[in-house]
């Protein structure tokens, strides 16, 4: 046989074990999705607060994960599994509503001063009003218990500033309207998002002064940037994945672009309530997104054609995945598309970060050199589908 008949076979046959293995490796992955899917009892979210303002009173109601507190969690730990206490908090995940409440009870003061009420410089006094908790169901879903806090409004303030204690990780505050005659809650009227130990900005008492839109837009722009950087970890590793295979600006600036078409249409379905995916498929899926541009960042050299539209397909998934932080988070009613758009803008500028570090940290040094693929790209991006099947498990089977 002719030497060139024989090394074209070769290539023809190495091009399609790449493409048997891709297409072996979904099918990996599909099958792990037919087994029951359930949502992580496990990951540690915000807690949500609401504030709002009734006959010369405040209160307060914190939506948050009560077995985290009582049992002490981090929040630094992103997983309770990867807590030291994790034992204690999947007791208290197993008791029912009135055994948890009376656990809160021997902690209710800790509670208490961990959220602060300022009206200019003076603490205000507050209370807890009331406890809901909701029964044990099932325990692959992480309860969420609401707590309510409040006091008396001094008659000279104009304003109150919220402080979480730092311990507790970040929380989300919404400051709403009182309720309607219908029990209807309000309008979300202004709204702030904290990392622990940082104070609100100020919550107007007279709803008159609404939040301006400048200040709504910069807002959200934080948020959406520090959902990516340092709090996205899913999201920085496929980005990640992206630049991995090749750190020229051309093939990256096509993955991008079809990443961010994406996910800015999906992001914006999900937050008008057009398109609705439980969270239990949809991060299992964006886990299993590391693991596809992983694997095939070590089975191919180059960008082929197909690559984009499979990120597009991705990039879809991880708008769903966006839209379920921005719902959590809240978006005031007259300033709803000024947010979509500032959180989109942040999530993009993050991304952005991530590829810029990637690229001063190899890119500029090395990916000019002969050997970048060998020592950087392949044993990357092998972490890389590593660290994704590992979310992927966690996030079914969990």
């Amino acid at each position: 046989m002719p030497l060139e008949m024989k090394s074209t076979m070769r290539t023809c046959l190495s091009e399609s074990a790449r493409r048997v293995a891709v297409v072996a490796g979904i099918v990996f992955l599909l099958g792990v999705f037919v087994g029951p899917i359930r949502a992580s009892a496990h990951e540690l979210r915000p807690a949500i607060a609401e504030l709002f303002f009734e006959g010369g009173t405040y209160r307060v109601s914190v939506r948050l994960n009560l077995e985290a507190f009582l049992a002490g969690v981090d929040p630094l730990h992103r997983d309770t599994k990867d807590s030291p206490v994790s034992i204690a908090y999947d007791r208290l995940r197993a008791l029912p509503p009135d055994a948890l409440g009376a656990a809160f009870a021997a902690k209710r003061e800790e509670f208490v001063q961990a959220v602060s009420v300022f009206a200019g410089n003076t603490r205000l006094p507050s209370a807890v009003l009331s406890l809901d908790v909701p029964p044990v169901g099932d325990l692959d879903l992480a309860r969420q218990s609401t707590v309510v806090l409040g006091g008396d409004v001094p008659a000279a303030a104009d304003a109150l500033v919220l402080s979480w204690k730092e311990s507790f990780g970040p929380v989300a505050i919404r400051l709403r309207a009182a309720p309607g005659p219908d029990g209807k809650p309000g309008e979300v009227v202004q709204s702030a998002y904290l990392k622990g130990g940082t104070p609100s900005p100020p919550f107007p008492i007279v709803f008159a002064p609404k939040q301006a839109a400048t200040d709504v837009f910069a807002e959200y722009v934080v948020v959406g940037f520090q959902h990516i950087l340092p709090l996205g970890l899913d999201h920085i590793l496929f980005v990640v994945g992206l630049f991995l295979l090749s750190p020229r600006l051309g093939p990256l600036l096509w993955q991008v672009t079809s990443f961010t078409v994406a996910h800015t249409m999906t992001l914006a379905l999900g937050m008008l309530g057009i398109v609705a995916i439980s969270p239990a498929i949809v991060e299992p899926l964006i886990a299993a997104s590391i693991v596809y541009v992983g694997v095939e960042n070590v089975l191919t050299s180059k960008l082929h054609r197909w690559r984009p539209v499979v990120v597009f397909g991705f990039g879809l998934l991880h708008g769903l995945g966006f839209a379920g932080v921005l719902k959590e988070f809240g978006l005031a009613t007259d300033h709803f598309v000024t947010g979509l758009i500032a959180f989109n803008i942040g999530v993009e500028l993050g991304q952005l970060a991530v590829i810029a570090i990637c690229y001063l940290v190899a890119g500029l040094w090395f990916g000019h050199k002969a050997w970048y693929r060998r020592f950087v790209t392949m044993p990357a991006s092998v972490v890389v589908a590593l660290v994704g099947a590992w979310w992927c498990f966690e996030r079914v089977w969990g």
